[in-house]
């Protein structure tokens, strides 16, 4: 909260990859696209873009650089990846109202037992990447 508190001083920028797009296009690439929509939907431009790792996302809007270990180094790193959780951690508790047979307001969508125990009683929700490999062992087993 004490992030947002201060638009003038902290520009932010959210960006989202789908389950789908995550699939297509792997963790990496959708990762990417993330940032890239992240970027774009900030208030403001920046004239370089540091990001947490080792490797450039590809066709960026602005020069990068790659810090690995960035978010203990990094005091904007560690916020972008504060700002990316809490984010997370918010869409998880909606879509939990909108999936309650899942339990994701508990697990966030990580995948613990009790989230693998409502796969097996449910199958997967449009949430579900298809191509994590407990969701396509269990697509693959249904099919």
């Amino acid at each position: 909260a004490q992030l947002q508190a201060h638009p003038s001083h902290i520009l932010i920028g959210i960006g989202i990859a789908t389950a789908e797009e995550i699939d297509q296009l792997n963790i990496w690439g959708a990762t990417s696209l993330a940032m890239r929509r992240a970027f774009i939907a900030m208030p403001q431009t920046a004239e370089l873009a540091l990001v947490d790792g080792k490797i450039k996302p590809p066709n960026f809007p602005c020069p990068t650089h790659p810090v690995i270990g960035g978010d203990g180094i990094s005091l904007s790193i560690a916020a972008a990846s504060i700002i990316a959780k809490t984010t997370r951690d918010r869409m998880m508790q909606d879509y939990a109202k909108e999936y309650p047979q899942y339990g994701f307001e508990r697990h966030a969508g990580y995948g613990t037992a009790a989230h693998i125990a409502a796969l097996e009683a449910h199958g997967p929700c449009p949430l579900h990447r298809r191509s994590y490999k407990p969701i396509r062992a269990y697509l693959d087993e249904a099919a």
